[in-house]
């Protein structure tokens, strides 16, 4: 097994995730089977589009993301097996192609604690191999035989035994462990949080050795505007205090600040990469630059042209076994992206719009359908309370600002999410976007909002609504289902990939997945459509076409009549791929642009996963003659309010 670990310096959200994903495809581009994990010292927010904004970061000792705010962490990605993991896994998935483990990623929290969890996998049979205890158990247990439990070398052997262990779990559905493993460190080295994980991989690639373990350090060069120099001593001193704390990098990649908004100006000058190779103790062939570029699809090419893919196989002893990257159907597909300029408006109407990282995946999916539907998209970001009456009387800009924006809307989309801040306007928008007859798209919550709007409209219950807003409610057309916790909120959720059962293959979810009987999809919800409810709702028009395995739990709700009405329980934006978009945001970008009948005819060839086969890209017949990395400074995504690729 190799392994190439990502670090970062300087400052937090870099890209560290990307360049790790970049790298990952890379080499799985070469012909090597690659899987990932990401050590969470920190959650970042970021937009992850490879241009500078706003950052945070913030140490957490958490066993997993799931009770942990969107404001602070971003999304929450679920994984098959019910993980509720950081964001940058779902980077992983959809740049690599490959389901990831819950154990991929790692946390202080899971490192320490009694591992309970480890026990209910073992009941719920999702995995068939060895228990394995965390630190504090092992402890209780008397594993130590006695003696005084400390970070070294008790905390780093189990951080070190843990990516043992995980690196060998396939994650692309073939037998047999990958040949690399790309590790994520977060946080920026210096961080008092990373120490002991620091400490652990020093000691880790001493004990793989020298040929089997890549150290890619992601850093900042910025540039002063006073000087007009790229300034190498921040990433001088990060190498620095890597190498202080026993690790040494053999790759850098560098991030510099724009002097101007122009590529050439972030790209390294040969003085700075001189600067650097002589006081970083690196080869100037081994100093790449990462710069500001159209949408992150480029970031992979970016690597390869800087032949990332040759010093890394150097590195690792892999010369014979070197391969031409094959990327030529991701690379028609990044080109056709900047290219496309017809464009499709989505309204999201969500409760943490403030933060577009709370949303990432959704996001993407839309991105992934609008590509296959060749437009270019736009998402106005609509805070759901914006439209809501009191926001009339408070802030009336505010107000008429969110109508305007959902008015102007070829498609309205309310994403998943938790109490009932803004529950008024996300009922509002689906009010909307059902007696307007625009394409809807209800996803979780938004699916349980659908259902009661519908029951307050259509059936006359004024006072229909969700135990979750309101527990004494004489009409729960939402209910807290049965088997969930309501005493602990980690983990305690439906999660998971769960299988779906379709009741009718003529309605349009079907049809988007080909006319299958069922389809396997993503949880993450405490709440249910009340089975009591379902038969008035269907006889007043509401069709519930996919239901759970007992027919009792609602998973797709349709309007029949509407151009475009879903609503699902499940999270289908988790499994899109670039080139393999979700069936149900392809439909949802088709209807908003008029091309939902051709996509219908074109869905009956789907893959083992139900997602859409889609043929490559093709190749527009007018390329620019600059090499790719080197685009023209028309072509740098700017940040404008309502576009985000």
């Amino acid at each position: 097994m190799k392994y190439v670990l990502v670090t970062g310096g300087v400052v937090s959200g870099l890209g560290k995730g990307v360049t790790a994903s970049s790298i990952g495809l890379l080499l799985k581009a070469c012909g090597l089977r690659v899987t990932a994990i990401k050590i969470g010292i920190f959650t970042k927010c970021s937009t992850l589009s490879f241009n500078f904004g706003t950052e945070r970061a913030d140490p957490y000792l958490n066993t997993d993301a799931g009770t942990m705010s969107p404001f602070e962490h971003g999304e929450v990605f679920v994984l098959d097996d019910g993980g509720e993991v950081d964001l940058d896994l779902g980077n992983y998935e959809r740049f690599m192609d490959i389901k990831l483990t819950r154990d991929n990623n790692i946390t202080t929290g899971k490192i320490y604690q009694a591992n309970s969890e480890q026990k209910k996998k073992k009941k719920l049979q999702i995995y068939k191999r060895t228990l394995v205890y965390s630190v504090i158990e092992k402890e209780r247990r008397g594993d130590y035989l006695g003696k005084t439990v400390q970070v070294v070398p008790h905390i780093t052997d189990a951080i070190q035994e843990w990516i043992e262990r995980v690196a060998h779990i396939p994650v692309d559905g073939k037998p047999g462990s990958a040949d690399v493993c790309v590790i994520e460190l977060g946080g920026t080295i210096g961080d008092i949080e990373s120490m002991p994980f620091i400490q652990a991989l020093g000691q880790f690639s001493y004990k793989v050795g020298a040929g089997n373990f890549c150290l890619v350090h992601v850093s900042l060069v910025p540039v002063l505007n006073c000087v007009g120099e790229q300034k190498t001593k921040p990433t001088q001193h990060s190498v620095r205090g890597l190498r202080g704390q026993g690790l040494a990098p053999h790759i850098l990649a560098c991030r510099s600040t724009m002097g101007s908004n122009t590529i050439a100006s972030q790209v390294l000058d040969e003085a700075a990469k001189g600067k650097l190779s002589q006081f970083c103790l690196i080869p100037g062939e081994n100093i790449i630059t990462l710069y500001d570029v159209p949408n992150i699809w480029h970031i992979p090419l970016l690597l390869r042209d800087q032949k990332a893919h040759e010093a890394i196989f150097k590195v690792l002893n892999l010369n014979c076994v070197i391969k031409e990257p094959r990327l030529d159907e991701w690379t028609n597909r990044a080109e056709a992206c900047d290219l496309l300029h017809e464009p499709v408006r989505i309204a999201l109407v969500g409760k943490y719009t403030e933060l577009s990282d709370a949303y990432l995946s959704v996001l993407k999916a839309l991105v992934h359908a609008s590509v296959d539907c060749r437009k270019k998209l736009f998402v106005d970001w609509i805070p759901a309370s914006n439209l809501e009456d009191a926001t009339a009387k408070e802030n009336p800009d505010a107000y008429k600002a969110a109508w305007k924006l959902l008015k102007g809307a070829e498609g309205i989309l309310v994403p998943g999410g938790f109490g009932d801040r803004g529950v008024q306007g996300k009922i509002l928008a689906v009010k909307y976007a059902r007696e307007n007859r625009i394409p809807f798209l209800g996803i979780c919550l938004g699916m349980q909002i659908a259902v009661v709007e519908f029951a307050r409209s259509v059936l006359g219950v004024k006072d229909a609504t969700s135990t979750e807003f309101d527990l004494n409610t004489k009409s729960p057309y939402v209910i807290f289902m049965p088997e969930g916790s309501k005493t602990h909120m980690g983990g305690t959720m439906r999660l998971g990939s769960r299988r779906t059962y379709f009741q009718t293959k003529e309605c349009k979810s079907a049809k988007l997945y080909g006319c299958r009987s069922f389809i396997d999809e993503r949880h993450r919800h405490r709440y249910e459509v009340n089975p009591d409810f379902v038969s008035r709702l269907e006889n007043a028009g509401l069709s519930f076409t996919g239901k759970d395995e007992t027919g009792q739990r609602m998973e797709i709700a349709e309007l029949p009549n509407h151009p475009y009405f879903v609503g699902v329980q499940f999270h289908p934006e988790f499994k899109s791929r670039p080139g393999k978009p979700s069936p149900l945001f392809l439909g949802f970008i088709a209807a908003a642009c008029g091309q939902l009948d051709v996509v219908l005819q074109r869905c009956s060839n789907v893959d083992s996963n139900g997602l859409l086969k889609v043929p490559p890209i093709k190749t527009y017949q007018k390329k620019s003659s600059l090499k790719p990395s080197y685009r023209p400074p028309e072509y740098v995504l700017e940040s404008v309010k309502g576009l985000n690729f």
